[in-house]
């Protein structure tokens, strides 16, 4: 049993000021999952179980002495013995994929946090459908295993440009539920894309839609239900990645912290969380691209300018509370439930 040598040289790096990083697990396998996906199955180094999570969650893991990332559990949530993540070497990685992919070995410990679900199943629906593309099978993967031990309908269509970089292939295909199941290769010959129209096109009550991939995906996928007329209540999306935005206008703005009445100059080039972690402000923060929700705050005076991926219209538009992590202000001082 190692440490890997990166998170041995975590000590002084600043990375949150409340850390939500409350556990050491250890690799037992690393291995190729898919083309540029590896798998990684984390267990207890002591043999003891783990906490329990429900289909849709994720982990926070330190990826390097730099990096924390997100990452969904895919495995069945009725193995209290392991977590299993997948990781994609992302082109244009930050550090955290390459980190895993390149560093992290089977052995090494790494430390993570409690599963936290932000995309959790409905329990109330009388059927369920399950869109993914790519890496956005892994939170997809865990519902279908959670949906047919509880025996619920579903359908869960999934979607890669080739069969080489489909994870998870050869599981769900032997699985208890491959009926169930859907295949599209849109680069190989003969493919074809899941037709979304179609699958939108007779709104039914109690359906929900979970879909998770690429935001182009996600995004294509939810405006074409919702022109369709379902429901926002019907339909659940969890995000890879932030928004794209054009900060070159962005300006100065103030916040205040209602308990102690500090005010903080937040400058353009400066996130709101940024500036109070670097002044001691005791914030949670995990993605800082506004997709996990960790950091969301409560806000008693001040508009926000939102530009999250977790908060939905009703709660952008009731404008109570934002995502210090990404989000700024469209008036000069919001006043925080801090």
């Amino acid at each position: 049993m190692k440490v890997s040598e990166f998170m041995m040289s975590r000590n002084g790096v600043k990375i949150m000021s409340k850390s939500s990083l409350s556990m050491m697990v250890q690799v037992k396998t690393k291995a190729q999952e898919a083309e540029d996906v590896v798998r990684f199955e984390l267990v207890d180094p002591h043999g003891r179980e783990l906490p329990a999570f429900t289909a849709g969650a994720h982990l926070d893991v330190q990826t390097d002495a730099e990096h924390m990332r997100q990452y969904s559990l895919s495995n069945a949530p009725s193995e209290s013995h392991r977590y299993q993540i997948a990781v994609l070497r992302e082109s244009d990685s930050r550090g955290g994929s390459v980190a895993m992919h390149d560093k992290v070995q089977e052995g090494d410990l790494i430390q993570i946090s409690a599963p936290r679900n932000h995309f959790a199943l409905d329990d109330s629906a009388e059927h369920t459908l399950l869109l993914a593309a790519g890496i956005g099978i892994t939170p997809l993967l865990a519902m279908a295993e959670q949906l047919h031990a509880q025996g619920r309908s579903f359908e869960l269509h999934y979607t890669a440009k080739t069969r080489s970089k489909m994870a998870f292939l050869n599981d769900i295909s032997a699985s208890p539920f491959a009926d169930k199941v859907h295949f599209y290769f849109t680069q190989e010959e003969g493919g074809a894309r899941p037709d979304i129209a179609e699958l939108a096109a007779s709104p039914e009550a109690g359906t929900h839609l979970y879909v998770c991939g690429p935001k182009g995906f996600i995004d294509s996928v939810m405006d074409t239900f919702k022109q369709s007329g379902w429901s926002s209540k019907q339909l659940h999306t969890e995000y890879f990645e932030g928004a794209e935005i054009d900060t070159s206008a962005d300006g100065s703005f103030e916040v205040k912290l209602a308990s102690s009445g500090d005010v903080y100059i937040i400058p353009a080039d400066k996130t709101v969380a940024e500036v109070l972690i670097d002044n001691d402000v005791d914030l949670l923060t995990s993605c800082e691209q506004g997709i996990c929700g960790t950091c969301v705050t409560r806000i008693l005076e001040g508009t926000p300018e939102h530009r999250d991926l977790y908060l939905d219209e009703d709660e952008h538009a009731a404008n109570d509370v934002f995502t210090p992590c990404c989000s700024r202000s469209k008036s000069k001082l919001l006043v925080l439930d801090l």
